[in-house]
């Protein structure tokens, strides 16, 4: 049974041995104590691999049954989710709402911090009230100490409507890893600059969440092959990524890819459904 961590100190907030001389040191030398830390990262995710796809298979039964997935944080954790979050649209053609994300102090957050919008315990209750949060619905609590109050209560708050939770916390027997029916603890260990969570904590999790939605579009049929064929042509770059796609799937030139993605008004899914139907 996990246990909290008491009167511990807690481990995002601890102090790194191998970086305490930091202020000494050379450019490439600071440079190359930090990227040998981020190096630890990808072994702290297969450490969890078991509750990542244990994540991936509850964010998938969500979307697959007409829910929404909600990511929530503050800081830098909020800022990371909230970035997964608006990729998804773009690059897998689902729909924006399906995939939202809760932001401590709201979009003025992402460019500057705003002072003490962690510690309200309701405010996310509030946002995801004012969304229609609901039982087919799921929460993904994202912090690193597992201890910011805005997204303690909003997980609280989503239990309570019978909602599914997920905890991303780099902090084992943190309240939020207590918290969740489903908790990724990816433990990176100190930071390179003590407390710095942006750092390794950060790099976990943008890791962990581009692998859950990847892993989730891939299962929802978004993807064939390893081409993202959800993809919609919405400007140069994408029509010309989506022209290559549907030339590779469906063998054609490119007068033909181009007038079928003109036909479909630029879904690729739908170009390559009636190029398939004609042939």
């Amino acid at each position: 049974m996990k246990k909290p961590q008491g009167g511990k100190e807690r481990v995002t907030e601890a102090s790194n041995p191998e970086t305490q001389d930091l202020d000494r040191l050379p450019t490439r030398e600071v440079l190359k104590r930090i990227i040998d830390e981020d190096r630890s990262v990808a072994d702290a995710l297969i450490a969890v691999l078991p509750e990542i796809e244990a994540a991936a298979e509850i964010l998938y039964d969500t979307l697959a049954s007409g829910g929404r997935w909600f990511n929530l944080g503050a800081g830098t954790s909020g800022r990371l989710g909230l970035l997964d979050a608006a990729e998804i649209h773009p690059t897998f053609g689902i729909a924006p709402e399906r995939v939202q994300a809760v932001l401590a102090g709201g979009n003025a957050a992402l460019e500057r911090a705003v002072e003490g919008a962690e510690d309200d315990l309701q405010a996310a209750a509030r946002e995801l009230e004012s969304r229609g949060l609901s039982d087919r619905d799921t929460v993904l609590g994202i912090s690193a100490s597992g201890h910011t109050p805005f997204v303690l209560g909003g997980v609280e708050y989503a239990k309570r409507l019978g909602a599914r939770t997920i905890g991303l916390t780099c902090a084992p027997g943190s309240p939020l890893d207590l918290a969740v029916g489903t908790s990724i603890v990816t433990v990176v260990g100190p930071e390179v600059i003590a407390g710095s969570t942006r750092m390794k904590g950060g790099l976990s999790q943008k890791m962990t969440l581009h692998a859950l939605s990847t892993t989730v579009m891939v299962r929802l049929g978004r993807v064939q092959g390893n081409l993202m064929t959800g993809v919609r042509a919405v400007n140069a770059k994408l029509r010309k990524r989506s022209l290559h796609i549907i030339m590779e799937i469906a063998g054609c030139d490119s007068s033909e890819a181009e007038a079928a993605l003109e036909e479909a008004a630029g879904s690729v899914e739908v170009a390559l459904r009636n190029l398939k139907d004609r042939n």
